[in-house]
């Protein structure tokens, strides 16, 4: 197991829960992490997590599905994530044109920086152009990030516009400040190419290998360790599949020659991989391997979560198989102060996303009211899948010695299906009531929905104290229709003030 030395002490990287679970990232707000298909970078002592936004509702295939846009996060310890926003604004007519489900979309933003013109430098994968990729550049790594001139590529370079030219790609810096960029090559039924990129990064060179793996082949990884450089990649291709292999080459020079593959996982953990980050920290040097866990190809890739690890070396060099499960070790988060007036909650480790609210399914979690005072403010993660035809009713009740709603409810809001986004987020309700110590609550989800549904964040493996999860068959008519869940705890946060 790698430990990373930093002047902070380590902390648990999880993938998994100890029942070999997928684990939902959070960010410090408490909403899901919506960020796909991208990279974690390392600048300047900050990770940032780059990826595609699915939020909105973007559907691969669906052309009334809009383009989300692509999302940066960042972290001092690839635990805590900030939402630092959008790269650029993608909700333009333009953006909307370019990349919403009327076209293959747009995919896997990488972010480098050029030290001599002090640029970060965007590259994304897009399908409006002949060349398949749009550039941008920065001052700072969080953006905005603005479009420059279209790049020019050798490779499929007389092919026709719009079509599935290059795909999945890969920005990688030499140890001399020379870029390189790896992509897929669909006109050759998925192998990989590596092209040699300007001073600038803004665009290639015309120095290229091509053919370096056979065909269906995609979402190359870049790198170099001790002289050596590696392509991992995923084997075979497979848009949006839960469980394709990750195989990987060497070379002496980005350019090759190119040996012959190995593979390192059938099943990339569940998911695809979809980079390689080069990280030095203090006298050590991380290769990060990132694998997407799709949601198994299902509509709403907003719930996809994510595969985290170094890599780890045998003396000679090979790549060793992954090896999914363990838990691995990072910087120590940054400890953090409570929001004001926070009472109760659920925390947000080890939780996962199920949807299953509609008119005949209602969720609920009691809760217990550990200060006197005035309940002003209950935050609950939900989702939406399919575009549910009714809102979300938050009700608010009294337990009673069952932990069942008793009595009609203290407060109701409707949440509009429009407020509620594909990727899991917090709700606000502000009951507005007075509470006293030592009181128990129920909060129940339910919806007369009968097209789609609305999803919620869970735990089996963090019981709150005080609290606990219930289930509802009937759409929630009646406190006594619902039936606990034994160590089930939906996401959620009280506030209490004076």
């Amino acid at each position: 197991m790698l430990v990373i030395t930093t002047i902070a002490a380590s902390a648990q990287i999880k993938n998994f829960n100890k029942n070999g679970g997928q684990i939902t990232r959070f960010s410090t707000i408490g909403n899901a992490v919506d960020a796909h298909d991208g990279e974690i970078a390392y600048f300047d002592g900050t990770y940032y997590l780059y990826g595609t936004s699915y939020d909105c509702g973007f559907q691969w295939g669906n052309k009334g599905a809009p383009f989300c846009g692509f999302k940066v996060y960042s972290s001092k310890d690839m635990n805590s994530w900030t939402d630092r926003g959008y790269l650029f604004d993608a909700t333009t007519a333009v953006w909307q044109t370019r990349c919403d489900g009327k076209t293959y979309g747009c995919f896997r933003p990488h972010v480098i920086y050029n030290q001599k013109n002090k640029l970060y430098v965007l590259w994304i994968n897009v399908y409006d152009n002949r060349v398949g990729y749009r550039v941008f550049t920065s001052k700072t790594p969080v953006g905005p990030f603005n479009e420059v001139a279209e790049p020019h590529l050798a490779v499929n370079s007389d092919m026709p516009i719009a079509g599935l030219n290059n795909g999945d790609h890969d920005t990688f810096i030499d140890d001399d400040g020379t870029a390189y960029l790896a992509f897929t090559d669909w006109r050759t039924k998925g192998t990989i190419v590596i092209e040699k990129l300007s001073d600038d990064y803004l665009t290639g060179t015309g120095e290229f290998v091509k053919g370096i793996t056979e065909g269906e082949t995609e979402a190359p990884g870049l790198f170099k360790r001790k002289g050596i450089y590696y392509v991992v990649y995923s084997d075979p291709n497979c848009g949006y599949c839960s469980g394709t292999g990750t195989s990987y080459r060497t070379a002496p020079s980005p350019l090759g020659p190119w040996s012959k593959p190995t593979k390192i996982s059938d099943n990339s953990c569940g998911g695809q991989p979809s980079f390689v980050s080069t990280i030095k920290i203090n006298s050590e040097t991380v290769y990060l391997y990132g694998s997407d866990l799709w949601n198994n190809a299902a509509k709403n890739e907003a719930l996809a979560n994510f595969y985290w690890a170094p890599l780890t070396f045998a003396a000679d060099g090979s790549i060793n198989p992954l090896k999914c499960f363990e838990v691995y070790k990072m910087p120590r988060a940054l400890p953090s102060t409570p929001p004001k007036g926070l009472d109760a909650t659920s925390g947000q480790a080890d939780f996962s996303l199920k949807g299953d609210i509609k008119q005949d399914t209602a969720r609920a979690q009691y809760f217990t009211i550990k200060r006197s005072g005035k309940l002003n403010k209950l935050e609950i993660t939900v989702f939406k899948n399919n575009y549910p035809d009714a809102d979300l009713l938050v009700e608010i009740y009294k337990a009673n010695k069952f932990k069942q709603p008793a009595g009609l409810p203290l407060s109701t809001q409707h949440i509009p299906a429009d407020a509620i986004g594909w990727s899991a987020k917090n709700i606000m309700v502000k009951p507005n009531m007075r509470v006293l110590k030592g009181q128990q609550y129920v909060f129940v989800l339910k919806s007369a929905s009968t097209k789609g549904c609305y999803g919620y964040a869970y735990s089996d493996f963090a019981p709150n104290a005080g609290g606990g999860a219930s289930l509802s068959t009937n759409g929630g008519n009646g406190g006594k229709t619902f039936k606990p869940e034994a160590g089930r705890t939906l996401k959620f946060r009280s506030f209490v003030t004076n």
